[in-house]
């Protein structure tokens, strides 16, 4: 018996790996986190399967159903958003499991920042502008933000801003941010990303509160940075003429070498 995690992307039912779905497909008990999981994927479930909601549950309830499914020697699909790397609580499951000597693997997800920026139809990585994303969010209920990690501090490096769980705060933030981008720096709010009532909201640092209003909460998406909406960025080198690289060489010894 195994805990599969599995990274079920940022909402389009679509947008999960092939492995996750088989994973899906292959265990008879699914754990799915409900407030945020697109009801769509459970159809890859078994045909019996034990489908159980975890958006009401504890974490000891959630470890219960898991425990029973070890007895039974049935394998688990459990199902969070987005990737399971960042803000997925899959952390205190893991030593849980292991404390219990339940054996598990991890299936990464599409990122919820990844799905914004597709909408955005942007790379928030451009030559001269921004070499970082950071990903972050403000103190919150759930957790609070350790010392030294604050915005004024991931904003003086001038990478770009993905900033999750964070749409409450969105006029502060702002605020907070416009002193170290700039008021007039692009900003972007992606509210469900890639699910079918996905909305984006475009505006500068200064208007953007404005223009997002009450229209927005919850999952929504905070992106900063100039490589939003730059045009005047310099070409990356990659795809120069002259770029020497194993796969396209621009030298008669790089040819001769990758022969």
């Amino acid at each position: 018996m195994t805990v599969h995690f599995i990274g079920a992307g940022p909402g389009a039912a679509d947008l999960i790996t092939l492995r996750g779905r088989d994973l899906i497909a292959a265990s008879p008990v699914c754990l799915y986190a409900g407030s945020l999981v697109p009801e769509a994927l459970l159809s890859h479930c078994p045909p019996g399967a034990r489908i159980v909601n975890t958006a009401p549950l504890d974490l000891d309830a959630i470890m219960a159903e898991i425990s029973a499914a070890h007895a039974a020697g049935q394998d688990v699909a459990r199902l969070h958003s987005g990737d399971l790397s960042v803000w997925s609580a899959m952390g205190e499951q893991i030593r849980r499991l292991k404390a219990l000597g339940i054996p598990f693997t991890v299936t990464p997800g599409v990122p919820s920042f990844a799905a914004a920026a597709a909408a955005l139809g942007a790379e928030l990585t451009l030559p001269g502008l921004a070499q970082s994303v950071i990903l972050t969010r403000t103190s919150g209920r759930a957790s609070p933000m350790p010392e030294g990690e604050t915005l004024a501090n991931f904003a003086a490096t001038g990478a770009t801003l993905a900033l999750h769980l964070s749409i409450h705060r969105l006029k502060e933030i702002a605020e907070e941010l416009a002193a170290h981008y700039g008021p007039d720096c692009p900003s972007a709010v992606v509210w469900r990303a890639s699910w079918p009532d996905e909305r984006v909201v475009r505006a500068p640092l200064s208007e953007i509160a404005e223009a997002v209003g009450e229209s927005m909460e919850r999952t929504a998406l905070i992106l900063v940075g100039r490589a939003l909406s730059a045009e005047d960025f310099a070409e990356s080198r990659l795809y120069a003429p002259d770029y020497d690289r194993r796969f396209r060489a621009g030298r008669a010894e790089a040819v001769k070498g990758s022969s």
